[in-house]
């Protein structure tokens, strides 16, 4: 599965390599199979499905054996599927436009920190961007991705000029959007916050729609997470799209405005695939 359009605009070098990250994720999608609470590996097919709930008396009495109802399922988990390989996808084409912009290794882009463990022993986590400031070989960018630190300290209402504030630089959370009230998310979210600023960084969640619950945004911001939300305008202490633009000199939303014919052409071929009942 390919998008059929070519790309329109050649002369951006690397909205090929950005285009295939994302899309290469959202293809995964089409590959999905509903696991019916079974734990196999890969899910079970329209076949087995209908073996396995044609054998179950009740469920064939009430003919929820059928390929409809299999593609039910896969629909509404293809869908969970797509949402979060949009995710990753967006993780990793912004961690590329940290080192393409800011000139940083994998290495260098990316925060992994220790914590303990219950069981005495430790374990690794990491967020999905880092800068740090002496990595950034570029004066001019230096200065910017420092501006706007000390204005985005400003607006969680951290004297960016104390002794304690993060000097260091930033570390990022990439989300596509961000509706869930899962506690244990929210909860190591806030402990990601407290690990950044004893290291000496600016914690920002980066987010590339709109989509957040407002509660989530009070209670992030009250624990000093620097919040940018996918809007195209604004100021680059409150847009993804301003800070992409204005801080690393790059226009992430003008490469999804040029690529937004194949990212569709993607979309509705994996949705074709999700919603037929064994169109895989």
């Amino acid at each position: 599965m390919g998008s059929q359009i070519a790309n329109p605009n050649p002369l951006y070098p690397h909205d090929e390599e950005y285009f295939e990250i994302l899309a290469g994720a959202l293809r995964v999608c089409a590959q999905y199979k509903p696991m019916f609470g079974q734990g196999r590996a890969g899910g079970l097919t329209l076949a087995q499905f209908r073996q396995m709930y044609g054998a179950d008396p009740f469920y064939s009495w009430l003919g929820l054996d059928s390929p409809m109802m299999y593609a039910a399922h896969k629909a509404a988990g293809g869908m969970t599927s797509i949402y979060r390989q949009i995710g990753m996808g967006g993780q990793w084409v912004f961690n590329k436009v940290l080192q393409n912009t800011l000139g940083l290794t994998h290495e260098q882009a990316n925060w992994t920190y220790t914590v303990p463990d219950t069981k005495g022993g430790t374990r690794n986590l990491s967020l999905d961007g880092r800068v740090v400031l002496e990595d950034v070989a570029d004066p001019a960018a230096r200065d910017r991705v420092r501006a706007w630190m000390d204005a985005g300290l400003r607006k969680v209402l951290v004297d960016h000029v104390a002794a304690n504030a993060p000097k260091n630089g930033v570390v990022f959370e990439v989300r596509q959007g961000y509706k869930s009230k899962d506690s244990k998310r929210q909860n190591a979210d806030l402990a990601n916050a407290s690990n950044a600023y004893v290291e000496g960084y600016l914690p920002s969640v980066v987010l590339l729609s709109n989509q957040i619950d407002g509660d989530l945004v009070t209670r992030y911001t009250q624990a000093r997470w620097l919040m940018l939300t996918g809007t195209t305008g604004g100021t680059a202490v409150d847009s993804t799209y301003v800070f992409c633009r204005e801080v690393l000199g790059y226009d992430l939303a003008g490469f999804f405005e040029r690529n937004s014919a194949r990212f569709k052409v993607e979309l509705e071929a994996v949705l074709t695939v999700l919603l037929e009942p064994d169109a895989n």
